[in-house]
C-alpha cells in the first residue's frame, strides 16, 4: 500500500514557506505516493489550495488530520511542542531539526518511536548528496536577500555614478564569510555596482571571490580554516586577534558589513565589536545573517532592525521566508531527491537504507534510536600516482657512415628533385586554367593559415579558424569564376558554373558571417 505524505502549515512565527510546491506534487505522485496538504498550508508562498487540488493532492481541513493521516510528514521548521503531542508512532519526519543545538527536541522525538530524516544533517562533502542540499539552497537564497535588505536600509546607490548634480561613489560592501551564502551576497553586491571586498578563514575560496567579481581580504596570519562539510572551524587565538585587526579596518573603511559565520553545533562567532559598529560612518547597514544563532555583531538583536550609534543593524532570522515562492520551490525540490533515493521502486515505499552514506548521514533517529552523530565517512582513497617513466637515454650519435635519424641533404635534394619533377609533368601537360587555379589554391591557402590562424584565440576559436580559412579558399575560387580574368580569345565559362559559384559565393558568406555572429554570442555570456 502506498504511503501518504503530510504536508502541514508552518506554525512557526514569520515562517511564510511550504514543504512542497504543486509542481513537485505531480512527481511525488508519480513515484506512487500519495500527498495531503493542509489547507491553506502554501498561501503564504502564493500557492493556492486550488493549485495543490489540480497537481493530486488532497486538501486537509486541519493540520490535525494531515498528523492523524500521513505516514512520511514533509516539514521547514523543527516541530513544536503542539505538533510533538500529534505526531504518530512510525512516522518518517524530514525536516530541518539541528540535532546538535536541540538534544531536548531529540529526547521528545525519540520518545514518540519515529524516525527523523535532519535535512541539515546532510555529509555535503558526498557530491551526490548535492541534489538534496537544502543548506546551500537556503544559504544562496539568503545571500541574495541579505543584500537587498542592505541596499531597502542603505541612503545611497550601490553603483557610482556621475551625474548633473555631482558625482556619487559607489558603495564599499565588505562580507565576512565566503560560502554559499557570502558569495550569493558577493555576486548579488557586485551586480548592483558596489566595491565588494570579503575575507573567509578558508583561503581555498579567494578564487570564488575573485571570480564574482569581490576582492580577497586576507587576514595577515598562516592557519587552515577549513572545518570540512563546507563550514568553517574554530580558529586559534592568535588568528583571532589578527581578525578583529583586520575587521575593525574594515569598519572604519565599509558602507555595509554582511555577516555570514557559522560553525556547527556552536554559537555564532562574534566578529563585530560594539567598538567596530561605533566607528562606522552614520548611515551604514550591518546584516547579520547570524542572527538566529546569537549573531556575529555583538548589537544584533535577533529577528529585528535596530539603529545603534547611527548604525542599521539588521538581524531578521528568516531571509528565506522573505522570498517565500523561491524557497519553497527549491526546498521542495531538495526533498523530492530525497524521497527519490528512498523510494527507487517507484511503489510508493521508502527504504531508510543505513549502509547509504547520504541516508545515513540524514538519519537521526531511527525508529526511536537515536542514530545522530553518524559515523565519519570513509572517503575513498585516493587512486596511486603511477610512476613516471624512466626517461630514456638520448641516442647515441651515428658512428661515421651510419644512416642518422634527421634527414640527410642528399635524401632532401631527393625529395625536392621528386617533387619539382611532378611541378614539371604537371605544368607539362595539364590545361593552362588548372595552373591558374592551381596558384589561387597554393596562395588561398597560405595567406588563409597566416592571417586567419593567427587571430587572437580569444576573439577566434580554432575551430572558427579552420572553417574560415577554408570558406575563404571557397570564396576566392567562386570569384574567380564569377568574373575570371579572361586571355584574348578566350571563353567566358558556362552560365551554370557562374550561378554554381555565386550559390557558392552565398553559402560561404552566410557561414563566415554567422560563425563571427556565434562567437560574438558567446563572448557576451562571459561579460556583464
Amino acid at each position: 500500500m502506498a504511503l501518504v505524505i503530510g504536508i502541514p502549515r508552518e506554525t512557526y512565527p514569520e515562517e511564510k514557506r511550504v514543504a512542497t510546491v504543486p509542481e513537485v506534487v505531480e512527481k511525488l505522485i508519480k513515484l506512487g505516493f500519495a500527498v495531503t496538504v493542509e489547507s491553506g498550508a502554501g498561501d503564504a508562498a502564493n500557492f493556492s489550495d486550488d493549485s495543490y487540488r489540480a497537481a493530486g493532492a488532497q486538501i486537509a481541513e486541519s493540520a490535525a488530520q494531515v498528523w492523524a493521516t500521513a505516514d512520511i510528514m514533509f516539514k521547514v521548521r523543527a516541530p513544536n511542542a503542539q505538533e510533538l503531542a500529534q505526531i504518530r508512532e512510525g512516522t518518517t519526519l524530514i525536516s530541518f531539526i539541528w540535532p546538535a543545538q536541540n538534544p531536548e527536541l531529540m529526547q521528545q522525538l525519540a520518545a514518540k518511536k519515529v524516525t527523523v530524516l535532519a535535512i541539515d544533517a546532510l555529509p555535503r562533502q558526498l557530491s551526490r548528496a548535492q541534489k538534496m542540499d537544502a543548506l546551500t539552497s537556503m544559504a544562496g537564497i539568503s545571500g541574495y536577500r541579505a543584500v537587498i535588505e542592505a541596499a531597502n536600509a542603505f541612503g545611497r546607490f550601490f553603483n557610482g555614478q556621475i551625474t548633473a548634480a555631482g558625482k556619487i561613489p559607489p558603495a564599499k560592501v565588505f562580507i565576512a564569510g565566503a560560502g554559499v551564502a557570502g558569495l550569493a551576497a558577493i555576486g548579488t553586491a557586485a551586480n548592483l555596482g558596489a566595491i565588494v571586498r570579503a575575507n573567509d578563514t578558508r583561503p581555498e575560496v579567494a578564487d570564488q571571490v575573485k571570480s564574482l567579481g569581490g576582492e580577497f581580504v586576507k587576514v595577515d596570519y598562516e592557519e587552515e580554516g577549513s572545518g570540512g562539510g563546507g563550514y568553517a572551524k574554530v580558529m586559534s587565538e592568535g588568528f583571532q586577534q589578527a581578525q578583529r585587526e583586520m575587521y575593525a579596518k574594515q569598519a572604519r573603511e565599509a558602507d555595509i558589513i554582511i555577516t555570514t559565520a557559522l560553525i556547527p553545533g556552536k554559537p555564532a562567532p562574534k566578529l563585530i565589536t560594539a567598538e567596530m559598529v561605533q566607528s562606522m560612518k552614520p548611515g551604514s547597514v550591518i546584516v547579520d545573517m547570524a542572527g538566529e544563532q546569537g549573531g556575529n555583531c555583538e548589537l544584533t538583536v535577533p529577528g529585528e532592525a535596530v539603529v545603534r550609534h547611527g548604525v542599521t543593524i539588521i538581524g531578521y532570522t528568516d531571509l528565506p521566508s522573505r522570498l517565500a515562492k523561491q524557497s519553497s520551490t527549491l526546498y521542495a525540490s531538495n526533498l523530492l531527491r530525497l524521497t527519490e533515493e528512498l523510494c527507487k521502486t517507484k511503489d510508493g515505499n521508502i527504504n531508510v537504507n543505513m549502509d547509504d552514506d547520504a541516508i545515513r548521514g540524514l538519519t537521526v533517529i531511527k525508529n526511536g534510536e537515536i542514530t545522530w552523530p553518524a559515523p565519519p565517512i570513509k572517503m575513498p582513497a585516493p587512486a596511486p600516482v603511477a610512476a613516471k617513466p624512466a626517461v630514456a637515454p638520448p641516442p647515441k650519435a651515428p658512428a661515421h657512415g651510419a644512416p642518422s635519424e634527421p634527414m640527410s641533404g642528399t635524401r632532401l635534394a631527393v625529395l625536392f628533385g621528386i617533387a619539382a619533377a611532378l611541378f614539371w609533368l604537371v605544368g607539362a601537360y595539364a590545361p593552362a586554367a588548372f595552373i591558374g587555379h592551381f596558384t589561387v589554391f597554393v596562395l588561398a591557402c597560405f595567406i588563409g593559415y597566416m592571417v586567419v590562424w593567427n587571430v587572437t584565440p580569444a576573439l577566434h576559436t580554432p575551430l572558427m579558424s579552420v572553417t574560415n580559412a577554408i570558406s575563404s579558399i571557397i570564396a576566392i575560387g567562386a570569384l574567380v569564376q564569377v568574373a575570371p580574368p579572361l586571355a584574348a580569345g578566350a571563353e567566358r565559362p558556362d552560365d551554370w558554373i557562374r550561378w554554381l559559384a555565386v550559390i557558392g559565393i552565398v553559402l560561404t558568406a552566410i557561414n563566415m558571417f554567422g560563425g563571427f555572429a556565434v562567437t560574438r554570442r558567446m563572448l557576451a555570456m562571459f561579460r556583464k
